[in-house]
């Protein structure tokens, strides 16, 4: 190890997810249990600028486990993509006297880190908290299995509405460019289809769905679409549908920021639990510049870049089930 880690730095960057807590109070406690005092970072890179730092005891994360969101607050950091405002975020962690940071979030808090670490050398640990699923080197991100399960049950109550009027739906889900909520929740709801980013530069995924006679057998239907600018996202699908197959009646529904809130379930408490703790552990033997990812239920530390800049694949074997299992 380069030197003593005596105190860390903890904050929270991008979009929220629901463990981000879970994972703030393994990282202030296991920090405590081994001597190593915690500063809070409220706000994330915007907060470390503006010297929004705070003292956190293990008091601070009492009774916060169970509650969706961040209590550090989280906030998109123009500044801190200049060289400008990076120095003045560093002359913060000098002034506090903070040896390393613990950044929670997704691919953009990583680049961030990843300068950052490289600029002024300070050991950086990364914990995958998004609702997107779409960071390499984990099989599973905090936040995830609380919004798959969200979506799941919106799909549910959509399907009660939709099998009383014979309606086709288009129901749109996070995810940005990356498939895993639409694809997983379509399995998990019963879906006819999920329309995903990563099929469709390979076949019109609209097109198909209609060819196969996806309506033979049943009286209602429910697509599964990721919102992205490949796909279309549901309204662009319902517009197409209007146009090219005037005899559906289409119905869109967008389930927009419901997907991120939301008391966390066990799986996302368990997973922020043990990578918040493996965190500190990391640091203690002299770990920098990774994020903690888990694979087949083991810790693993992946380096920044592989988390970043590799596009993690769906499984082409799920999304054969889906159809099989949609006849």
């Amino acid at each position: 190890m380069g030197y003593e880690i005596k105190t860390i730095g903890v904050l929270t960057s991008g979009g929220d997810a629901p463990g981000m807590n879970a994972a703030i109070r393994a990282v202030t406690r296991t920090a405590i249990y081994n001597g190593i005092c915690v500063k809070a970072i409220y706000r994330g890179y915007k907060g470390l600028i503006a010297d929004e730092i705070v003292d956190f005891q293990t008091e601070n994360v009492s009774n916060i486990i169970q509650q969706g969101g961040t209590i550090l607050k989280t906030a998109r950091s123009q500044e801190f993509l200049t060289v400008e405002g990076r120095k003045i975020a560093f002359d913060n962690i000098l002034k506090h006297q903070i040896d390393a940071l613990i950044v929670i979030g997704g691919d953009g808090t990583f680049s961030g880190a990843r300068v950052f670490a490289q600029e002024y050398n300070i050991p950086i640990i990364g914990l995958p908290g998004t609702i997107d699923n779409d960071l390499c080197g984990t099989d599973t991100t905090i936040g995830y299995d609380t919004a798959l399960n969200t979506i799941t049950n919106a799909v549910d109550k959509i399907r009660d509405t939709a099998s009383s009027h014979e309606r086709l739906f288009f129901i749109e889900v996070m995810g940005r460019d990356a498939g895993f909520l639409a694809l997983n929740s379509a399995t998990a709801s019963g879906a006819e289809a999920a329309i995903i980013p990563e099929r469709e530069t390979k076949v019109d995924q609209l097109e198909e769905l209609i060819s196969n006679g996806f309506r033979k057998s049943k009286n209602s239907s429910i697509v599964i679409v990721t919102e992205s600018e490949v796909t279309g996202g549901a309204n662009g699908l319902a517009e197409r549908m209007k146009i090219e197959h005037p005899e559906y009646d289409v119905r869109v529904t967008i389930l927009g920021h419901i997907q991120r809130g939301g008391s966390p379930s066990a799986q996302d408490r368990i997973i922020a639990s043990r990578m918040g703790a493996a965190a500190i552990e990391a640091l203690k033997e002299g770990q920098r510049n990774i994020m903690i990812g888990m694979i087949n239920d083991e810790i693993v530390y992946v380096p920044f870049t592989k988390a970043i800049k590799d596009n993690k694949s769906v499984d082409e074997e799920q999304i054969k089930v889906l159809q099989m299992l949609s006849i």
